[in-house]
């Protein structure tokens, strides 16, 4: 018997709600030829319309539903259905002020009706989807609160998810992103579970929340993938939606890409008659093009065409901020933004108010409007307390932060440079994370994240759904958990000046984006030396791959060749960034260096003048004198570990142990398969020092993945952060566990933060590879400095005087 219009349509609503789009074509075709009755027929012609906007028919959709509008003889009910539809149709053409009209008659209609409906629910979903585009968020919420209670009330799991999803865009409009994160992660499961399209929507918000936290690069690779998807589905709108957030997301970075993603995401908006989405990625297009050739003219016209634009599809918000760059040159009056304004646009109206007073000569100016939206963004900062994202966020302040060094380098006093300077370094570390209890759901994540691992070994196992969704759980657990402990201090010239022992030096190195500039600090004063940053960048420039190639040829003529060139390199970096310094302070006897992230690639141990020199790569000069305030007690408990798979371990472990029997302690040693994640961890939280010989495996897309390779898989950084006490002093031998990822121009994050984090007063780890020779017989020359008694970094600089071996490794946080 064949199945009736009713049964029809109702499976072809099933298959759209599950994004199975041409299955529902071919169920809503044949309920539309078996039915003469004039209301069911306009309910199948609105749910065709919304099958047919979503695969790329947006103009037939609209006048499918005002054509089933316009027929006669329609229940009360049913109008309200096809105004739903209409209004949800005009939401995705960017027409928002019609479609929350036309949403509001729907929802209006069915609340007076008495019935709390899947469909009303779907309506306050649209609805809500209105308002956040439009930034009315607590409206937007309230909707979404509604909905989720009807939902919960027809058991209706699977929108149910959505809405909750929904609640977590939301919170990241809002700039809760801690939430945002929790909501959408709970709720993919549930959505995978529906469609892959279901899941590509998912994750298309997820790699918004990824975006606006600063973690680009995993951001943009969902974004790609997911652009993929919906092409593939012929979804035209979500395709240009997933090119439009790409667009965002590379503005910073890369601005000639996201210029040319979001001509791209323009065109396919324009195509669709999309006019709101196509100004939006007009707008990202201005941005970028304002970004990649800064000395440009600003085209007035083109921008307030692209403005008033935004302002006729309801995006008042981004409107506003395209205004705002479009004064960055000095003219015009600014828009006025209240206090309820988002927190990105106000940082945004700080950036160009800095602009507009560095372009006119106030530089004075143009540091206090830089200051207080640094101000804001830790004001911001401070609902963050997971590592990760506090160093991830400091991107929405990176513009603001150039513009202060740059203008504090003009004024040439040491004073404001070196506040400046510190505000550099505490751009991700102003507020004080307080580390979360220990989660054993978490430690089960990441358990199981180890055995993905090693069950993809030699395949990209970031592209692994399984990994993603383990990562984001993993990352979701602890920015939950994590929370905030208030501000840190810091401290100007004089403090500092005052605090620093005589034979003490600091050697603060600025970046602006431009110019290369340092500040030589000692008891006595301060003075300003400005370097060649072309120079410096010249001979950075393949130091990396010398310092490898090195490590590799030792011996040969090519080891000659590669040793030839590594040296010419090391001699000009110490002209050019050590001896100028050295010059104003002839006594130093212990150096605190601290550095942007442009020379966070840089061997200090290995400069010629650095030799027999103690020094200390501080996380800023601030937290290096409070910590030098504390008192210092001599290590007494000492643990080795040697990973798997590195020859020279063995020998490493024992010969640098044999340092602490000789001065009567008994060292704590783990190898082979006794050296697992739990026994060493367990072994990090009763010792003084730690000593671990693996294979360390650095990821750039978040370095909190990061990790060391162990008996039973990798021991990430999030591991670390489960360790109740860690040691004192932490030396990492692995070739790649001293290397920090650069984000956003000034900060550094790797595994050496990750064990300061933590609680570890010093790090003694290197950038790149050691030869094991090399690294078995300078660390054991540490410990034996270690056992006497020494301080890290004076341990280090006297075991390369011993030794006669120049390697890179160094002291991180207060060596001294």
């Amino acid at each position: 018997m064949p199945l009736s219009a009713i049964e029809l349509h109702r499976r072809g609503v099933e298959a759209a709600n599950a994004r199975r789009f041409a299955q529902a074509q071919r169920a809503l075709d044949a309920a539309s030829a078996r039915t003469e009755d004039p209301d069911l027929r306009a309910r199948i012609d609105g749910t065709t319309a919304y099958v047919l906007a979503q695969t790329g028919e947006p103009a037939s959709a609209e006048q499918l539903c005002r054509d089933a509008l316009g027929r006669s003889g329609l229940r009360a009910e049913t109008i309200a259905v096809l105004s739903g539809q209409l209004g949800t149709l005009l939401t995705h053409s960017g027409r928002l002020v019609d479609a929350e009209a036309e949403l509001t008659r729907a929802i209006d209609t069915l609340t007076a009706a008495g019935d709390e409906t899947t469909e009303l629910a779907n309506f306050l979903m649209n609805r809500s989807v209105v308002r956040m585009q439009q930034r009315e968020l607590d409206s937007c919420i309230a909707d979404l609160r509604r909905a989720v209670a009807v939902y919960e009330a027809n058991d209706d799991e699977e929108p149910l998810a959505e809405a909750r999803h929904n609640l977590g865009y939301a919170a990241l409009l809002g700039g809760d992103l801690v939430t945002a994160l929790t909501l959408m992660t709970r709720s993919r499961p549930k959505l995978a579970a529906i469609s892959d399209l279901a899941a590509a929507i998912s994750d298309l918000d997820r790699a918004e929340v990824l975006r606006d936290a600063g973690l680009t690069t995993e951001a943009e690779a969902l974004l790609e993938q997911v652009a993929t998807q919906f092409g593939a589905q012929r979804m035209r709108q979500a395709r240009g939606e997933s090119e439009f957030h790409l667009a965002r997301s590379l503005l910073r970075h890369d601005p000639a890409a996201a210029e040319r993603a979001a001509r791209t995401a323009a065109r396919r908006f324009t195509a669709l008659a999309n006019h709101g989405w196509a100004a939006r990625a007009e707008a990202v297009r201005l941005e970028a093009q304002q970004r990649a050739r800064p000395r440009r003219p600003i085209d007035d016209a083109e921008f307030a065409r692209t403005a008033k634009a935004l302002d006729r599809g309801g995006f008042r918000t981004e409107a506003t901020a395209l205004r705002l760059s479009a004064r960055r040159d000095g003219t015009g009056r600014l828009p006025r933004l209240d206090d309820a304004a988002p927190t990105p646009l106000r940082l945004r109206a700080q950036e160009v108010r800095a602009a507009r007073a560095a372009a006119a000569g106030r530089d004075r100016d143009a540091l206090r409007a830089a200051a207080e939206g640094l101000d804001l963004l830790t004001a911001w900062q401070q609902s963050f307390g997971a590592l990760d994202l506090q160093a991830s966020v400091a991107m929405h302040g990176s513009d603001l932060m150039f513009a202060g060094l740059a203008a504090a380098a003009r004024l040439r006093d040491p004073a404001i440079l070196f506040e400046w300077s510190e505000r550099a370094r505490h751009l991700s570390q102003q507020v004080a994370p307080v580390r979360p209890p220990r989660d054993e759901s978490l430690a089960v994540d990441l358990a199981e994240l180890r055995m993905l691992r090693a069950e993809l070994a030699g395949a990209d196992w970031t592209t692994d759904a399984r990994v993603r969704a383990l990562r984001d759980r993993v990352r979701e657990r602890q920015w939950a958990a994590t929370g905030s402990g208030g501000t840190r201090e810091r401290w100007g010239l004089a403090e500092a000046t005052a605090m620093l022992d005589a034979d003490v030096v600091v050697l603060s190195y600025v970046f602006t984006g431009s110019t290369l500039h340092a500040i030589v600090v000692t008891s006595s004063g301060a003075t300003i030396v400005d370097l060649s940053w072309e120079r410096v960048q010249s001979a950075l420039d393949g130091l990396r791959a010398d310092l490898d190639m090195v490590a590799l040829t030792r011996g040969g003529l090519m080891g000659e060749v590669t040793a030839r060139a590594l040296a010419s390199r090391l001699a000009i970096l110490d002209a050019e960034l050590l001896t100028p310094l050295l010059l104003a302070a002839p006594t130093a006897a212990r150096l605190a260096i601290t550095v942007p992230g442009a020379l966070g690639g840089v061997p200090w141990a290995m400069l010629p003048g650095m030799s027999g020199i103690a020094f200390t790569l501080a996380t800023s000069v601030s937290r290096l004198l409070a910590a030098s305030a504390r008192d210092r007690t001599r290590p007494t408990t000492i643990g080795f570990a040697a990973g798997p798979r590195v020859p020279r371990a063995g020998g490493e472990v024992a010969r640098a142990a044999a340092a602490w029997r000789d001065a009567g302690r008994e060292p704590r040693i783990l190898e082979s398969s006794a050296a697992t994640v739990a026994a060493v961890t367990e072994l990090a939280a009763a010792t003084d020092v730690l000593h671990i010989a693996a294979h360390g495996r650095h990821a750039v897309d978040n370095p909190l993945f990061s990790g060391f390779e162990l008996s039973d898989g990798i021991l990430f950084g999030y591991d670390v952060d489960l360790i109740p006490r860690v040691p004192t002093i932490v030396i990492l031998s692995a070739c790649e566990l001293g290397r920090s990822s650069v984000r956003w121009g000034e900060e550094a994050l790797g595994m050496t933060r990750v064990w300061l984090h933590a609680g570890a007063d010093c790090v003694i780890a290197a950038p790149v590879a050691v030869p094991d020779d090399v690294a078995g017989e300078l660390l054991s020359a540490v410990h034996i400095g270690l056992s006497e008694g020494a301080a890290p970094a004076v341990a280090l600089a006297k075991a390369g005087l011993d030794t006669g071996l120049s390697a890179p490794f160094q002291c991180h946080g207060d060596g001294f």
